[in-house]
């Protein structure tokens, strides 16, 4: 039997609740500690896990029955919540983005290191099962090298209840900081070489939410291939129908319900700080576990339209498998429903900490997707190409 894993949580918001499925679900994760500002977040959690709960982030990481913490806090708090994990000798999973800028996730890294740790950073959807299939197939060397990636998401991600810190870029709010990890995990993953420069173009376009709400990049890779990335939050184009109407968790959509709904509950909130109360009904604290729990047929998660060309075929990633368009032939190499969905990610993390395995979305996996986050807002800012330093 399988020795659980016991973990700790610090920030219990929407991060949280997109693996609390997960946690909950899988044998592997003891949820056995939690950390949040809120009262009733704390106290649900310790109901619902029969577990400790902490408002100090430091008293969480010292407590001897946390063997390993899943830092989950608002971005600007990454850095100092690593490196208490590391200095009280716990292995870490912190969320993406790892942090705000380069040198932040050295000294991350660095902390990681001097203590000893398994750092991960995650989840991102480079873990989905169709994106890992995909690397297969393509490591396999059966379709010839990659030479292009095409990806490409719509989505109502700016329109969703935010924080004000969260419509700040220089505090880590928009797009780029948030939904560009996601898309620079993945082809950077499909790629499997070294990202040598990038060169962007970012969209600020409702002076009402005055951040990044789209972008479009270009990658270049050391081996000649390249990737060409398109995101937009603003509510209007859903690619989720490319996707047969399953939604990015897994979840089965309806594409014929009311349009427009981000933007119609929004309207509710006349003040920041009814803003903040509408993203907080989204995390858990007042509702439970219960809420957060996908029900009904699962398929996988996944992030909008992603095609690899390689040099004998095309690879799409579906929430079902990966549809290969051959030379002569077309076919769906299926994978079987998830059962407990993002399980890859508990894969990568068991292993790390229990069995000292080196995980795929180390800390220097997660500052070289930072670097290229930063590299395209620098370039949008300069109209230049940018180089990148510090990729794998």
């Amino acid at each position: 039997m399988t020795t659980p894993l016991n973990l700790g949580v610090i920030g219990l918001g929407r991060a949280f609740t997109l693996m609390l499925p997960t946690f909950a679900a899988d044998p592997r994760i003891a949820l056995v500690a939690a950390g949040d500002p809120r009262t009733e977040a704390r106290e649900r959690f310790a109901t619902e896990f029969n577990a400790k709960v902490f408002d100090d982030a430091e008293a969480l990481c010292a407590d001897p029955d946390v063997a390993a913490v899943y830092i989950a806090s608002p971005h600007q708090f990454h850095v100092e919540h690593v490196k208490l994990a590391a200095k009280h000798g716990k292995h870490i999973l912190v969320e993406k983005p790892m942090a705000l800028d380069v040198e932040d996730c050295r000294e991350m890294i660095a902390a990681a290191k001097e203590a000893s740790v398994k750092l991960m950073v995650g989840h991102s959807h480079s873990f989905d099962l169709p994106y890992l299939r995909a690397r297969a197939m393509i490591r396999s060397g059966a379709y010839g090298q990659v030479r292009m990636i095409n990806a490409l998401n719509f989505t109502d991600f700016l329109y969703r209840p935010r924080r004000p810190e969260e419509l700040d870029t220089s505090q880590g709010g928009g797009v780029v900081f948030s939904q560009a990890a996601h898309q620079v995990d993945i082809v950077r993953l499909l790629a499997g070489s070294k990202a040598t420069s990038v060169r962007a173009i970012t969209g600020n376009w409702d002076a009402a939410r005055s951040t990044e709400g789209a972008y479009a990049a270009q990658i270049r890779f050391d081996d000649g291939s390249f990737a060409s990335l398109t995101y937009s939050g603003y509510a209007h184009f859903d690619t989720d129908e490319f996707m047969g109407w399953w939604g990015e968790l897994g979840q089965g959509r309806d594409g014929g319900l009311p349009y427009g709904r981000a933007r119609a509950n929004l309207q509710k909130a006349t003040s920041v700080a009814d803003e903040i109360a509408l993203k907080n009904a989204r995390a858990y604290g007042v509702a439970g576990s219960d809420a957060f729990r996908i029900d009904g047929e699962l398929a996988h998660n996944h992030f909008g339209l992603v095609v690899v060309s390689c040099e004998r075929a095309d690879l799409r990633p579906l929430p079902q498998g990966v549809m290969v368009y051959g030379d002569k032939t077309r076919h769906l190499d299926e994978l079987p429903a998830p059962k407990i969905p993002r399980a890859e990610v508990v894969d990568e993390l068991h292993a790390a900490a229990m069995s000292g395995h080196e995980p795929l979305h180390s800390g220097e996996w997660g500052l070289a997707t930072l670097e290229i986050c930063m590299a395209i807002l620098e370039s949008a800012k300069t109209g230049a190409e940018v180089g990148l330093k510090w990729q794998l």
